[in-house]
């Protein structure tokens, strides 16, 4: 059987762990050990590469979860590039995507890790702790693309 690999690398200071095509109880050990080798200098804000992933079980989740809360305690965050709507799915009916952030893709992850690391760990409302964040389509306001609350604008929901 053939070794899942989880890259670890640094794009313009941020660190990015690449997922695979499946994450499961095989080989999510082996995500948690590339999450902990990304957050061991503490970055203010690390890349999950979930682009070219098309399945995630409970035991990837979990560790998306800890990862998340371990990041949060230590004033950092993870960001999700996960363009994949099955992914999405589940993390909307776990209620996952009410508290990691996901981006529709790696430049949006990318964009937003480095403003929050120029912020000095300052994350304008990235993090969702309110009940008005949903799985978006498009957001009008200021803030772009991205699928947060906290800025003035409205959203309009996915027809998921």
């Amino acid at each position: 059987m053939l070794e899942v690999k989880f890259p670890v690398g640094v794009v313009s200071g941020v660190p990015v762990v690449t997922v695979p095509e499946e994450v499961d109880v095989t080989n999510a050990h082996r995500l948690r050990v590339a999450l902990a080798k990304a957050a061991a200098g503490r970055p203010p804000a690390l890349v999950v590469d979930m682009t070219r992933t098309r399945f995630c079980d409970s035991a990837g989740l979990r560790v998306l979860v800890t990862a998340h809360k371990q990041a949060q305690a230590a004033g950092g965050a993870v960001l999700l590039a996960l363009p994949s709507t099955a992914i999405l799915r589940v993390l909307a009916i776990t209620g996952i995507d009410q508290v990691v952030s996901s981006f529709s893709s790696l430049d949006e992850a990318m964009a937003q890790a480095i403003e929050y690391a120029d912020g000095q760990g300052r994350f304008l409302g990235l993090i969702r702790a309110s009940a008005r964040s949903c799985r978006c389509s498009a957001w009008t306001g200021s803030g772009g693309g991205r699928r947060t609350p906290g800025r003035t604008g409205t959203w309009r929901r996915s027809a998921a």
